[in-house]
């Protein structure tokens, strides 16, 4: 017997990545730092919190973009104006590295999975989001323009913004096609 699905799981099953067709409408600092706030409860090894953000309002985006495709070969600059002017916002993800594997992996885990509480609750509030990993995050004038300090690691670029159109949903694999059951 098949139970109903709940809020949560509605919303996991429901929630897309917003890659395009954002609105122009400005995206409040205070509901990122709502989302922001709730989403920090995600598990976090030894409660390092190896996470720190920086937000790129709305009405910053067009100096920051400006300031972001001069670290783009100039060749490749109109492209990336046109690429990084389509969100209304960003939110840029830091985490802390370490240099222990397994203290490195678990950061990025608990940073991965504050962000995945980030995109649902997002999803929740209507707002539009993406996280990008695209070559700039390892772009040392990148991490210049943004203050990212050695030590540092930008996990990645949140593309964010109201949006009218819901992606369609992609096929996913069967879980089974996924999942070994151990047996001895």
């Amino acid at each position: 017997m098949e139970k109903t699905k709940t809020n949560l799981a509605n919303i996991i099953r429901e929630r897309r990545s917003v890659k395009s067709g954002y609105l122009d409408k400005e995206v409040p600092t205070e509901l990122i730092t709502g989302l922001l706030e709730d989403a920090r409860w995600a598990p976090t090894h030894g409660l390092r919190e190896p996470w720190r953000f920086i937000f790129i309002p709305t009405e910053e985006k067009e100096q920051f973009v400006e300031s972001l495709v001069k670290t783009f070969p100039r060749d490749m600059q109109e492209n990336r104006r046109n690429y990084f002017s389509q969100p209304a916002a960003f939110l840029i993800a830091v985490m802390n590295e370490d240099p222990r594997q397994k203290q490195w992996e678990e950061n990025f885990g608990a940073i991965s999975c504050l962000l995945q509480n980030f995109q649902l609750l997002a999803w929740e509030q209507e707002l539009g989001v993406v996280w990008k990993t695209n070559p700039q995050i390892h772009e040392p004038r990148v991490r210049e323009l943004l203050g990212v300090q050695p030590g540092e690691k930008i996990v990645g670029f949140i593309h964010m913004g109201f949006f009218d159109q819901q992606p369609k949903p992609k096929q996913r694999s069967p879980i089974e096609d996924k999942l070994t059951i151990f047996k001895n």
